[in-house]
């Protein structure tokens, strides 16, 4: 009998009886901390506004709570072993939970931030253990049906999560977005502690130590690489020498951890799981994705809102046909993804992706809501129907006990993924309206004569209210306001596009991944 099949055979000797039974706090608890990753999004000014802070100043609620589920994500291997994989679990749950209540009863910016890092650390090992559990839960056969449970909570609960925000905010107030959490927190807690399955390499382990360097290195590094993500826009990158500074520090600080991890023995990390090739490949494809998730949920509210003259709540309310996507591709993959090849169903899914992103990138400002609702539904089911297999297929390979360590790794990543993409869009929107900015002004000159028209035109109307000059000076300010605006969207259609492309791209890369041979 070979190893493998050992391995196997040893692997489901641990499965649990009833895998859904011990798995519904698993989904209650990754569906609050999902959810509260988007939902102070569109409450972001209220909050400054209720704390006299700076646009600039509020985003460090929003920075702060990246930073700290960051730090924790890769060092819930050392964490699971070190107090067991169970009772870390119902701790980082009670963690966020309690960390919930105070965030709502903040009086101050800085006791909002401190909070935030505390609802961080305890949210920050819920996803990658939620992950594992799941997937050690049921025999490899069966990962399929589970996994697209499982990505229910992860797709489905940041898309929603503008939508709730923007409605508790308009009918109660700000805090009550954080309030929500703390029955659905008590109850997870409670439920993990009697019904989570608990297999014997999961247990406490005696003499478990902490990799100092390499904690010390990853809170260098991920701080460092956050705060240039945030700030880099606004400082010009690497036009300001503090930029090049931190970047600089962020990237020493990221090679030394990397090496202490490769070099060192009782690490936070195993990097052996890189010698997979599917986990390589498949953690790249998720890291994309996860950067176009988040870039398109920051990119298509600020267009609703900035060009649309939409509310927060009714630009929420118009990304729920991506939320009926991903239920709609979840549930397909819930009867089909152990049935089919997950190559396939990847590759549709990013098709159906790419596709969504192309066709925002040909809107204009004369749409109805039918133009957003159909290809956001199409970008929903895209994600639903790409992100279940692609989890599968990544960590399909990786043994039960090596699986909370892969599973740390790849929500890393995909965690940075997400920062990229936002901070990405952001350059993007900026530099292509500027760059649009400088192609058109040059229209507006006294040898076109649809521009002299249209000046005569508009100053003929004003010249009802004021003077001939001023209305003059009022006609070629409102065309040029028009010019700014037709800039700015063509630098949203152009991120859109460049987005859709990139899903297109990486799927040739499917044909690198293995097929998982049945047992």
């Amino acid at each position: 009998m070979s190893a493998q099949t050992t391995e196997i055979i040893d692997e489901e000797k641990y499965l649990p009886e009833n895998p859904w039974l011990c798995n519904i706090p698993v989904l209650i608890a990754v569906i609050v901390f999902v959810l509260d990753g988007t939902i102070a999004n569109v409450a972001l000014p209220h909050m400054a506004g209720s704390f006299s802070a700076t646009r600039d100043e509020s985003m460090w609620i929003l920075t702060s709570y990246l930073i700290a589920s960051g730090i924790v994500i890769p060092s819930v291997d050392f964490f699971s072993k070190f107090f067991g994989r169970k009772n870390f679990y119902v701790i980082s749950i009670l963690l966020f939970t309690v960390a919930s209540l105070l965030c709502g009863m903040a009086q101050n910016l800085g006791q909002m931030v401190f909070f935030r890092i505390l609802q961080g650390a305890g949210g920050g090992g819920i996803v990658p253990l939620s992950q594992a559990i799941m997937m050690e839960s049921f025999p490899k056969n069966r990962r399929g049906t589970a996994m697209a449970i499982f990505g229910m909570g992860v797709i489905i609960a940041p898309i929603i999560g503008p939508v709730l925000g923007g409605w508790i905010t308009d009918n109660w107030t700000w805090p009550w977005i954080f309030f929500i959490n703390v029955p659905l927190g008590c109850i997870a807690a409670v439920i993990a502690s009697k019904l989570l399955y608990n297999p014997p390499y999961s247990h406490r382990q005696k003499g478990v130590k902490l990799d100092g360097l390499g904690f010390f290195l990853l809170i260098i590094w991920l701080c460092s690489l956050q705060v240039f993500f945030d700030k880099g826009n606004n400082a010009d990158w690497f036009n300001a020498s503090w930029i090049r500074w931190i970047f600089t520090v962020s990237m020493l600080a990221m090679v030394c951890f990397f090496i202490s991890q490769w070099k060192r023995k009782n690490t936070l990390l195993d990097l052996s799981v890189f010698k997979d090739k599917n986990f390589i490949i498949g953690t790249f494809i998720q890291v994309v994705m996860q950067a176009v998730l988040y870039a398109s949920i920051a990119i298509l509210p600020q267009f609703l809102q900035s060009l649309m003259g939409y509310t927060a709540f009714l630009s929420g309310r118009s990304m729920m046909p991506r939320g009926l996507g991903s239920f709609t591709a979840t549930i397909i993959c819930a009867f089909i993804a152990d049935k089919v090849d997950k190559r396939i169903l990847v590759a549709l899914g990013l098709c159906f992706l790419g596709g969504a992103g192309l066709f925002f990138g040909f809107l204009n400002l004369q749409i109805a809501n039918i133009n957003i609702m159909i290809p956001n539904y199409f970008m929903g089911f895209g994600l639903g129907l790409s992100m279940v297999p692609i989890i599968n297929l990544s960590l399909d390979t990786i043994s039960n006990q090596q699986m909370t360590n892969a599973s740390g790794i790849q929500n890393l990543l995909k965690n940075i993924g997400g920062a990229i993409g936002t901070s990405l869009v952001a350059t993007m929107l900026t530099r292509f309206a500027q760059v649009h900015q400088f192609m058109m002004v040059g229209k507006l000159n006294d040898l076109n004569p649809v521009y002299i028209e249209r000046m005569q035109a508009a100053a003929g109307v004003l010249s009802q209210y004021t003077s001939h000059s001023v209305a003059a000076h009022m006609a070629q300010y409102s065309l040029y306001a028009q010019l700014v605006k037709q800039s700015t969207l063509w630098a949203f259609m152009d991120a859109f596009r460049i987005f859709g492309l990139m899903c297109l791209i990486i799927i040739p890369l499917l044909l690198l991944l293995d097929k998982r041979k049945k047992a």
